[in-house]
């Protein structure tokens, strides 16, 4: 019995352990890192409470990238109104082509050290915001870690990029010819995959990370 109720308390002390480990990270560069629980984000910035219970918060344009549930986020520049901006996408696929997103996930509006006047939509880009298609009237935010306050949310917007041909791209998901158009161009060289993506009627985020994940696959 003795031995029984050692091995349950190592085995609790070292589920701990392990829970403690999983912590969200702020990764400011590559030698520079911060661990503890991301509060929030707008896409543009986020929080982290560290381990001292100091809240930290970081813009998009001075990391480069947080983790958070497992999820990873990194931060990009994107012409956002004839402007130049930073900005945290989620990465969905990263290999040769790089498949990202915003407005998918848990996240929540920033909260701000000091009062700020914004949009009642959250990052308020319109049309022509993300490479001419936008994101029509911007994303409201729900909630995060512990959802529940009842804002909408606008569906999330796709991007893809293949580092060294041009900048990232928002991904048509309305228009079908432009869509197709844009991952044969992206997913090049590899004429299974370009039959594949010609002979395809619908196009939905599943299928185009999956056309995506197999070319990365296959020029590794």
């Amino acid at each position: 019995m003795r031995t029984m109720k050692c091995f349950t308390i190592a085995l609790i002390f070292s589920l701990s352990s392990l829970c403690a480990a999983a912590q969200d990270v702020v990764v400011i560069d590559t030698n520079n890192y911060i661990r503890g629980t991301i509060q929030s984000t707008d896409y543009a910035a986020v929080t982290i409470m560290k381990d001292d219970l100091s809240p930290v918060l970081y813009k998009a344009s001075d990391i480069q990238e947080f983790m958070w549930n497992g999820e990873t986020y990194i931060s990009k520049r994107i012409l956002i109104n004839k402007k130049m901006e930073s900005r945290f996408f989620k990465a969905l696929e990263l290999g040769t082509v790089n498949l990202y997103s915003i407005g998918e996930g848990p996240v929540t509006e920033v909260k701000r050290s000091r009062p700020r006047i914004t949009p009642s939509v959250g990052l308020g880009i319109g049309s022509g915001g993300f490479g001419g298609v936008g994101l029509g009237g911007g994303i409201s935010f729900g909630g995060g870690r512990n959802s529940g306050n009842g804002r909408a949310r606008a569906k999330a917007v796709y991007f893809i990029e293949r580092p060294g041909t041009g900048p990232i791209t928002e991904i048509p998901m309305g228009n079908k010819q432009e869509l197709k158009s844009l991952l044969l161009t992206k997913l090049n060289d590899d004429d299974d995959l370009s039959e594949r993506i010609n002979a395809t009627s619908d196009f939905d985020v599943k299928s185009i990370a999956a056309f995506v994940k197999a070319y990365n696959a296959m020029h590794k």
